[in-house]
């Protein structure tokens, strides 16, 4: 959407210091300005950084002056753009982050959710039902239908199936932090160990510990990859519910959701029939085999057929952008 928008408009791209966006920015060479940083698990490190953000963006914003805000519900963002009086609009699809709902929704212009959210799930944080927008399409969809150069090159034996596993979000006000991931590798490492068994983490730390705990059993990527260039090599995909299970269930790579953050996405995708939900890692290894004999061949046509019948929320954002 930043690339689109840049064809007739000025874009600023402001960011905390994240380890994942900072790396994709590279990667997609976008230039973005970093203003402040991750405040972390704990509470007084998540606020002290908010504020310390705010400090920092507010001379941003006041130096480059927008006409209009556009934000994945950003509290530090929204803050500002009330306090200059500038317009926001907000994207969103995950009413459970109720933190960053109460501290948002009510200072939003105009919000854009996937439809399969029913509105009265944002309404109850401040904002009026008129002025939420809904697009007949998932975030995941956007990433799933952008076309990449090549695939990503794997260092493990390209002769084997891959199996990729996504490590929960442990740092969010929402996460239960239940730890069930490890037990998951445990039993997926152990049962195949003739195949690839990639994991990838979110952070430093969670990277770290995965490589110390589990050696040389799976490998642990270091670094930051593109998404949907990882995905064109797997086999079997295990994520926790949230964006890149969505994006690996559209391209038809047969998914496994092990549910860590219940949300109205990985639902639809369950419904849907593209997600297999389950978190008992004995059930998790019957299903895989399952996958990995090509038990269910029509996935690709099935994820096809959903991903087509998508729309393209850019389109709705324009028309946002000049009703504001």
């Amino acid at each position: 959407m930043i690339i689109r928008l840049k064809k007739d408009h000025t874009v600023i791209c402001t960011s905390r210091k994240y380890r994942e966006v900072i790396h994709l920015a590279k990667i997609r060479r976008l230039k973005v300005i970093i203003a402040g940083k991750h405040g972390g698990a704990e509470k007084y490190g998540k606020l002290n950084a908010s504020i310390s953000r705010m400090n920092r963006l507010s001379r941003v914003i006041k130096e480059a002056s927008p006409d209009i805000l556009i934000s994945f519900c950003s509290p530090e963002a929204a803050r500002i753009a009330y306090g200059f009086n500038i317009k926001h609009i907000a994207f969103q699809d995950s009413p459970h982050a109720e933190a960053v709902m109460r501290l948002t929704i009510p200072l939003v212009q105009k919000l854009l959710i996937p439809w399969v959210i029913p509105k009265k799930e944002f309404t109850k944080f401040g904002i009026d039902e008129k002025n939420i927008i809904s697009y007949k399409a998932i975030d995941a969809a956007v990433i799933a239908k952008r076309k990449t150069s090549k695939k990503y090159s794997l260092r493990p034996d390209n002769r084997k199936k891959t199996i990729l596993i996504r490590v929960e979000e442990e740092q969010a006000a929402y996460s239960s932090k239940n730890g069930r991931i490890i037990s998951i590798i445990k039993a997926i490492s152990e049962e195949f160990k003739n195949n690839n068994i990639i994991v990838l983490g979110r952070y430093s730390s969670q990277i770290k510990f995965l490589k110390k705990r589990f050696g040389r059993k799976i490998t642990v990527l270091n670094k930051v990859v593109d998404g949907k260039k990882l995905l064109d090599n797997c086999s079997v995909f295990v994520g926790s519910g949230g964006t890149m299970t969505a994006e690996a269930a559209l391209l038809g790579i047969p998914t496994i959701s092990y549910n860590a953050v219940p949300n109205f996405i990985e639902k639809y995708l369950v419904r849907k029939k593209l997600v297999v939900r389950e978190n008992s890692p004995g059930r998790m290894i019957s299903i895989i085999k399952g996958f990995l004999s090509g038990a269910d061949k029509k996935t690709k046509l099935k994820a096809k057929k959903t991903l087509t019948q998508m729309e393209d929320p850019y389109q709705k954002l324009v028309k946002v952008i000049n009703s504001l």
